[in-house]
């Protein structure tokens, strides 16, 4: 079962009326940052003995932080405004294990790592620390970050808020699950084949994959290398749509001058497209009907309360997506450098990693290694040695999607799709289906911005949700028509409310 306490802690600075009550309060809400901390100290003390979500915790570094935050407030106004100079002044944060957070472990799952402490922030972990937000901890992975359930020999397993037995999601699976069981406010997750989006889906809150290279990468493990470096993207996730784009601004620094952020979005004048599955892959499920029925009402609603029309339509390339983003992510970059192995990764800080004896201990429950990071250690190298013409022919397939997208988009489409094939899984079961994961994936390998956006509970109670694509640098768009999916379908839903 799922997780059905009371209730979330006071946001920062968000109300929910009390039954009954029709008018909104008449001012803000005065609460102490101190009292805030507290107040998501405690859900985390309460929730994680559950979930097992934040893997190490800094409580008293963080209360330290928010009475210095309290200090400042104290003093009164200063010559610069406040609320600029620190957009998230006192804001309670969780960030992904795998970037560097300082004092904080960085193992990234991996057991030769597991006295690694980290000595400096990642780049974007920096700016929003910067920015005012103060950390509570880190939030579990994948091992390697490279599977998409949030498990590993380091932590263990972490479950997902709206039912224990079915799982979080990978990489970014830990972040997911502390969003989405009200224990931080917004959160730091890193993306190379949907590792921000199927989290985000399967714990129904937002998460936005950027468009590729303008949020740097720097301080996480592992990186990208050579041609991976095009596809991996670190992001912003968060239960409400409001903070994508102040969070998407902070951790882009610079790199924000490449979006269009200040544009104003008509959603009027938005081409909508919409396509309901990848054309039936052999490799993949199919989508769920509940996953179908709420795309479709998306649609409805667009139609109806816009007045457009949302276009169908079906891109036959999508149907070799997990086939397109193999061949693309163990592809030579431009410099005729080749992808880094998995293996190499496996024996970071360790003895090399040889997979066929690891297989053999894992069966008998001696290996340090997770049975889908075993496996994915012979993975790409071999396809690539198997069958080099038909790999290449496979990287053209995806430069051609790539164009077809582009034009298909444009500068004013956004493109329905869905997020995952199916609802939150139970633990084990992507065993079963190891490449569903092709529907985020795909959008990697394209560079394309892409918003998770969560639209209610199905019938089960487990989290409903669709990708909103765009074309490069349009990120505008798709963080727009998320914040209207947000008050037309609910956005996220408290776990045990249902």
């Amino acid at each position: 079962q799922g997780l059905a306490p009371a209730g979330p802690p006071a946001g920062a600075g968000r109300r929910r009326p009390r039954p009954g009550l029709t008018s909104p309060p008449f001012g803000p809400l005065q609460v102490k940052c101190v009292e805030v901390v507290e107040a998501y100290i405690e859900r985390i003390r309460e929730v994680n003995p559950l979930t097992n979500a934040v893997v190490k915790d800094r409580f008293e570094e963080a209360l330290e932080e928010a009475r210095h935050v309290d200090e400042l407030l104290s003093e009164g106004p200063s010559d610069e405004s406040l609320e600029e100079k620190f957009p998230f002044l006192g804001v309670p944060i969780t960030v992904k294990e795998a970037f560097a957070l300082n004092g904080m472990p960085n193992t990234s799952g991996l057991v030769s790592r597991r006295n690694v402490i980290a000595t400096s922030d990642a780049v974007v972990v920096s700016r929003l620390k910067q920015a005012g937000a103060i950390p509570l901890g880190v939030t579990n992975c994948s091992e390697l970050c490279m599977w998409y359930e949030s498990s590993n020999r380091v932590y263990g397993r972490t479950n997902n808020p709206y039912d224990l037995q079915r799982i979080v999601g990978g990489s970014s699976g830990g972040e997911g699950c502390v969003l989405a069981a009200a224990c931080s406010v917004i959160g730091v997750g890193s993306d190379i084949g949907g590792s921000i989006r199927m989290p985000a889906f399967f714990n129904g809150v937002f998460g936005h994959k950027p468009t590729t290279g303008v949020v740097p990468n720097d301080g996480q493990f592992p990186n990208a290398r050579g041609v991976r470096t095009s596809f991996l993207c670190t992001g912003p996730m968060c239960r409400y749509a409001e903070d994508l784009e102040p969070m998407l601004r902070v951790m882009a620094g610079p790199g924000v001058r490449k979006l269009k952020l200040d544009e104003k979005v008509s959603l009027e004048k938005i081409k909508f497209h919409c396509m309901d599955h990848d054309g039936g892959s052999i490799f993949v499920s199919p989508v769920d009907k509940e996953i179908l029925q709420v795309q479709k009402k998306v649609v409805e609603h667009l139609e109806g309360e816009l007045g457009i029309q949302v276009r169908r339509v079906a891109i036959h390339k999508m149907k070799y997506s997990f086939q397109i983003w193999s061949a693309m992510m163990s592809s030579k970059d431009s410099d005729g450098q080749e992808a880094q192995l998995f293996t190499d990764l496996l024996g970071d800080h360790g003895k090399p990693v040889w997979p066929l004896w690891e297989l053999m201990k894992w069966l008998v429950g001696m290996s340090s290694h997770t049975f889908p990071a075993i496996g994915k250690s012979e993975e790409p190298k071999k396809l690539v040695k198997l069958n080099p013409g038909g790999n290449a022919k496979l990287v053209s397939m995806g430069k051609s999607l790539q164009d077809e997208m582009e034009t298909l988009l444009g500068p004013d489409g956004v493109l329905l799709y869905p997020s995952h094939p199916t609802v939150a899984p139970k633990h084990h079961s992507p065993l079963c289906m190891p490449f569903n994961f092709a529907y985020t994936a795909i959008f990697n390998v394209l560079g394309l911005p892409v918003t998770q956006c969560p639209l209610g509970l199905s019938s089960e109670g487990l989290p409903l949700g669709i990708q909103l694509v765009a074309a490069t640098y349009n990120d505008h768009l798709t963080l727009t028509v998320a914040r209207y999916l947000e008050k037309a379908f609910g956005g996220w839903v408290f776990p045990g409310k249902a």
